[in-house]
């Protein structure tokens, strides 16, 4: 039992501070998303994605209205074929750290898509952030910003891996509590930055009594991840070592790559202009790429500690919320978020944009 409370706790404590202030749980309804434009972009794709199955084949969807014929290709070779909408199914193809498929429609600029998870031994929630579409239809770019959970437990064939995907910069978002007791693992060669998102503001001490309080503690770490003086430093250190690698991929986590990297995901995708329903979307999917791990953890408490467990070991939709209503009430519009807390300006937003965006 003790055990199992441990484990619980390495996972959720990291998404909890003393200096929390709970908070109501709020909606995001109302919240002006930024970059509501027309497309503007050469990409006739609207939809388009890839998802590897089990048995190693891949099941690729896509959209491209306005055309008539879509060509697949992988390695070189077209493996589908299709009209302006359809789906395909694609078997045989030889193993690889990543399969990529390149999206052409008959006109148009194509995409270079891969299924968003990375599969590795010694991480569960390890994906790309990129293959999303922006409300001005260009594309960010896959392949150049990772997202995980912990990288202790990374073995040679992952780290291998990760140098092969050409990952040079890794931000630990983690307190140094964590960082001591579960020392990342990374890829030879990269740079380790520490960016501690609740630098200065202690750790969690008392877990909460109810399932109710856990989810107001949720809330109230995220509003802190906005508004706390170390989760400004580390995010702004992110958007910027984003920006300055460009020639290389750059990997962000924090523990369960849930709370403290979903934010930094959120963050990013929002400056380049990802639509809110997407970003969410995105965030929930720790859900999936969790479940087992958190289904073992709660399978070894009882019944009523479970309960209370399962809200932190969670991403729910109002978690996400607290941290944009935050950013509405302190800054206004995530722009002013983004140059007042972050230090982003204008030019440098421009720069992000062109090195991560297509079309």
């Amino acid at each position: 039992m003790k055990k199992a409370l441990l484990a619980a706790t390495a996972v959720v404590a990291s998404a909890l501070t003393a200096s929390l202030v709970v908070a109501p749980a709020a909606s995001a309804s109302g919240w002006e998303w930024p970059g509501r434009h027309h497309d503007r972009t050469s990409i006739p794709f609207t939809e388009a994605t890839v998802t590897a199955a089990a048995d190693g084949s891949y099941a690729l969807k896509w959209n491209a209205k306005g055309t008539r014929h879509v060509e697949i290709k992988a390695n070189g070779k077209v493996v589908a074929k299709g009209g302006a909408q359809g789906r395909a199914t694609v078997q045989g193809l030889p193993a690889a750290d990543r399969q990529w498929f390149d999206f052409k429609a008959d006109h148009g600029q194509g995409l270079h898509l891969a299924d968003r998870q990375v599969k590795l031994e010694g991480a569960v929630n390890f994906r790309d952030i990129g293959g999303y579409r922006t409300t001005t239809g260009q594309w960010v770019k896959m392949g150049e910003v990772y997202r995980s959970d912990a990288l202790d437990k990374l073995t040679a064939n992952d780290r291998a891996k990760l140098q092969r995907l050409r990952v040079k910069t890794v931000f630990d978002l983690r307190t140094q509590d964590e960082r001591g007791k579960d020392a990342d693992r990374v890829p030879a060669g990269a740079r380790y930055v520490v960016a501690d998102v609740f630098a200065g503001s202690g750790s969690f001490q008392t877990m909460p009594k109810s399932p109710d309080e856990a989810v107001q503690a949720m809330i109230g770490a995220e509003r802190s991840m906005v508004s706390g003086e170390g989760g400004k430093k580390a995010y702004a250190q992110v958007l910027d070592g984003v920006r300055d690698d460009r020639a290389h991929a750059v990997l962000f986590h924090c523990t369960a790559g849930k709370d403290r990297t979903g934010w930094a995901d959120a963050t990013l995708l929002t400056a380049l202009g990802v639509p809110q329903e997407t970003v969410l979307a995105d965030y929930l999917a720790s859900n999936d790429y969790r479940k087992a791990a958190n289904e073992a953890i709660l399978s070894r408490l009882p019944a009523p500690q479970a309960a209370v467990y399962k809200p932190m070991l969670d991403v729910r939709p109002e978690y996400l919320n607290a941290g944009y209503d935050e950013v509405k009430a302190k800054y206004g519009t995530f722009d002013r978020y983004l140059k007042d807390g972050l230090g982003l300006d204008a030019r440098e937003l421009r720069d992000l944009k062109r090195d991560l965006l297509v079309g």
